[in-house]
C-alpha cells in the first residue's frame, strides 16, 4: 500500500530502498541516492496546493457531489502518484533486464527465475535494479507456505523479496533480521555500492571475492531464562536440558560461515565461554543469525530459540542478547550473554 500523496519523486526513491511493505512516504534522508529523469511532458503533483486539489477531488468523490468530468481530468494524473508501470519479460529475462528504456518499470520474477538469471548474467541484474524495481515470490509449488533465501535477492538489490508471511522457519526469521534495521519500520536503504557505477561502467558483482573489510569477533559467554519460560520436562523428562548456540553468517558467499559451541550437559544456565571470529568482505549486507539448540541423543535436537541481527547494526560491547521462538516472537526471559568487536583491516 502507498500513501495517497506519495508523489512521483517519492515514489522512484524506492530503488534504493529494500522493503517488503510500502505505508507511507519514506525520510528523504535515507533516500538522498536515488535519483530519476522524468517525464517533461508529464505534469508533476506536488507541494501543498497540489495535494489539497487531489484531495478535494478525492473527498467530492467520496460525497457524491464531484463532477464526472472532474473526476476523469484527475484520475490520471492520480494513477502516476502511485504506480509504476509493470514491465513483462515477452522476449526474455535477460532482455527485460537489459533493454534501456526511458521510464521506470517493474519487473516481477518468482524464486527459480531470479536463481537462474543471478546464475548466468548476475551483474545485469543489479544494474537493473539500480534504476527499476525488481520484485521476487516464492514458487507456485510452495504449497505449505514455506520461502526461500531471500538474501540472494538482496545482494543482487532486489528491492521487493515477497514472503509467505503466515509460516516460520530459517528464511523468515532472515526477514526478521534484515528489517530490524532502521527501526523496524520496513524500509532498509541499500548500501551505496549497489547504487553506484564505477568508471569503467562495472557493477557490484555478489560472486567476486572482495578484500576482507572487516572482521566480527563473536564471543558466547552464557545463557538463561528456558526454566522461566519453559517447563522443567520442555526438553528432557528426567534430567536439565543439555544445551548449545549455532552462529551464522549470512552474506555473501564469501562471507557466508557457521561456528558451534560444545554441549554443555545438564544445565539450565549454560556456561560456554567461547570466541569466534568472522572474516567479512561485505559486512553492509551481512546478517547474524543465533540458534540455541539442546542435544538429544536419540531423536532431533530441540529448539531453544534464535535471533538474527544485521551486522551493520550491531553495537560493541558486552550484550543481552533476547532470542525469540520459531515464530519469531520474543522469548520473556530466554537471553544469551554476547560479546562484539570489530576488527579493521
Amino acid at each position: 500500500m502507498i500513501s495517497p500523496l506519495f508523489n512521483h519523486r517519492n515514489g522512484l526513491i524506492l530503488q534504493c530502498l529494500f522493503g517488503y511493505q510500502v505505508c507511507s512516504d519514506p525520510d528523504e534522508d535515507y533516500c538522498e541516492a536515488a535519483t530519476c529523469q522524468s517525464d517533461p511532458s508529464r505534469k508533476e503533483i506536488s507541494g501543498n496546493t497540489d495535494e489539497q486539489q487531489v484531495s478535494d477531488v478525492m473527498k467530492s468523490d467520496l460525497d457524491g457531489k464531484g463532477s464526472t468530468a472532474t473526476v476523469r481530468s484527475g484520475a490520471p494524473e492520480y494513477k502516476h502518484l502511485i504506480a509504476i508501470r509493470a514491465g513483462k519479460a515477452k522476449e526474455g529475462l535477460k532482455h527485460a533486464l537489459t533493454t534501456l528504456q526511458e521510464k521506470v518499470k517493474r519487473l516481477s520474477v518468482n524464486e527459480q527465475e531470479l536463481e537462474k538469471a543471478t546464475g548466468l548474467y548476475g551483474t545485469d541484474v543489479v544494474s537493473f535494479t539500480q534504476k527499476n524495481i525488481l520484485r521476487v515470490y516464492p514458487k507456485g509449488m510452495r504449497v505449505t507456505s514455506s520461502n526461500f533465501n531471500p538474501m540472494l535477492g538482496w545482494i543482487h538489490g532486489a528491492q521487493m523479496v515477497a514472503f509467505n508471511m503466515q509460516g516460520y522457519g530459517k528464511s523468515l526469521w532472515l526477514m526478521h533480521g534484515m528489517f530490524r534495521s532502521n527501526g523496524g519500520c520496513g524500509y532498509v536503504k541499500k548500501p551505496q555500492f549497489l547504487l553506484e557505477r564505477h568508471p569503467n561502467g562495472e557493477v557490484f558483482d555478489p560472486k567476486v571475492t572482495l578484500p576482507v573489510k572487516l572482521t566480527l569477533k563473536v564471543n558466547v559467554y552464557l545463557g538463561d531464562g528456558w526454566r522461566l519460560d519453559f517447563s522443567h520436562t520442555h526438553f528432557d523428562s528426567y534430567s536439565p536440558p543439555d544445551f548449545y548456540t549455532k552462529v551464522y553468517i549470512i552474506g555473501v558467499g564469501a562471507d557466508s560461515g557457521k561456528r558451534k559451541t560444545r554441549i554443555i550437559e545438564d544445565e539450565w544456565v549454560p556456561k560456554w565461554g567461547e570466541e569466534f571470529e568472522f572474516p567479512l568482505t561485505v559486512p553492509e549486507l551481512a546478517l547474524l543469525r543465533i540458534e540455541v539448540r539442546e542435544y538429544d541423543m536419540s531423536e532431533k535436537d530441540d529448539f531453544g530459540g534464535q535471533t538474527c541481527l544485521p551486522v551493520s547494526e550491531l553495537r560493541p560491547g558486552i550484550r543481552s542478547v533476547s532470542l525469540h521462538d520459531k515464530k519469531g516472537e520474543k522469548l520473556k526471559s530466554v537471553r544469551l550473554l554476547m560479546r562484539f568487536q570489530f576488527m579493521l583491516s
